[in-house]
């Protein structure tokens, strides 16, 4: 449900008089694209079952707000304007972006929205002249509004991420904390349901599932090689393998969901089981038999899954090499376009050993397992509240289709 112009109920001054029970806290999510929102989704499932606390959205400012409103639609949640959730004082906010945060009233929890933090990007000055790049997360341009740290903290996943915050900004190593990984966690949890996921996109047991990946932008593999999903179809034996394709909701919201299926509807037609932005992607990565990528954060999240990894090209100038997306980068094998596919796949299947990447996947996060524990301690500190005595768990995710 969404709110458009005066906020009286869950949160306003004349709040009390309306709702039914009366929250002793009340936090807002900030949700500025779909890939936070649906990292920020792993976080307030830990505030799940407890009556004291009211949670209420609000869609952050970002280039790629697109798909937003209909993803806070599905799960129901109560959704602030903008305008007016920067008007409200909030017991605790939660975002993964950095759009307009330091509007918001309350102690803010930031984490970040991929494989830890990776892209290095560069803020555009008045006259078109630009800043130095830094990590996007990591970064004072990000971190500092008018001389002070906004965050009141800031989730790492590694301790190395301390050390690369305390040379790109040390004026906030103060509010930084190593919790853990959620999706790496999560994707723990789900190995269990291998078998579910294959079955969901529709994998036979003779099949080898080679699931396609990309981020968004010109340097993408989509973006600069759209035709591979038609090659693959149209190379690798039908009755060996099943093809699927994982595209950043950046690309889906980017152009529009219409658009995405128009442009491979050929690919659709011959099979293609492309999963489809709302649905949860890290089932895919569980489900596979081998990745194709590029520099984005599913390719390195698969590390974790034990598919054979192929990446195509190199992350460039985008991606920083302490990362965990750089260390892959550096160390997978590439599939080289010039060569018949075929020969290529069956080279992975052979060469392939399932511990391959696991320093890239160590690199992802040093309190394994330990993302849920950590992080509610941290909200519910945040909170001054005591924690509920159950104790959280990482569950499986949905299947991806």
């Amino acid at each position: 449900m969404i709110y458009s112009e005066g906020c009286r109920v869950p949160v306003g001054p004349d709040a009390a008089r309306w709702v039914t029970r009366r929250s002793r806290r009340t936090v807002l999510v900030v949700v500025h694209t779909v890939t936070s929102g649906q990292r920020l989704l792993d976080v307030v499932r830990l505030l799940a079952a407890d009556l004291r606390i009211q949670v209420v959205f609000t869609i952050g400012p970002d280039v790629f707000h697109n798909g937003v409103t209909e993803l806070l639609g599905r799960i129901g949640g109560v959704t602030l304007p903008w305008h007016l959730a920067v008007r409200e004082q909030f017991d605790l906010a939660i975002c993964a972006a950095y759009g307009g945060i330091e509007d918001i009233h309350a102690p803010l929890v930031v984490l970040p929205h991929g494989a830890g933090y990776n892209k290095l990007v560069s803020r555009r000055r008045s006259g078109g002249a630009t800043a130095p790049r830094g990590v996007y997360g990591l970064s004072a341009q990000e971190l500092i509004r008018d001389g002070a740290v906004v965050p009141a903290a800031i989730v790492l996943a590694h301790k190395a991420e301390r050390r690369r915050l305390a040379k790109s900004c040390p004026e906030a190593l103060a509010v930084a904390e190593v919790i853990g990984d959620a999706s790496h966690d999560r994707l723990v949890a789900s190995s269990c349901m291998r078998h579910s996921y294959r079955r969901a996109l529709r994998v036979s047991d003779d099949q080898e599932l080679v699931v396609v990946t990309s981020t968004w932008g010109p340097e993408s593999l989509f973006g600069r090689h759209p035709q591979l999903l038609r090659r693959l179809l149209a190379e690798l034996p039908r009755n060996r393998y099943r093809i699927a394709a994982l595209l950043h909701p950046n690309v889906w919201f980017g152009h529009g969901v219409w658009q995405i299926r128009t442009w491979l509807a050929d690919c659709l037609r011959d099979e293609l089981a492309l999963v489809p932005p709302e649905a949860d992607w890290r089932g895919a990565l569980v489900a596979a038999d081998h990745v194709v990528g590029d520099h984005g954060s599913a390719a390195v999240y698969a590390t974790i899954c034990g598919a054979s990894i192929l990446l195509v090209g190199d992350a460039g100038t985008d991606v920083d090499p302490k990362s965990a997306a750089g260390l892959l980068s550096s160390t997978a094998p590439r599939l080289r376009l010039d060569q018949a596919l075929p020969g290529q796949f069956r080279w992975a299947t052979a060469s392939h050993h399932p511990e391959r990447h696991a320093h890239v996947a160590a690199r992802l996060t040093s309190a394994p397992n330990q993302f849920d524990r950590n992080m509610r301690h941290l909200i519910y500190r945040l909170l001054r509240l005591p924690q509920p005595l159950f104790l959280p768990q990482s569950d499986p995710v949905p299947p991806p289709i």
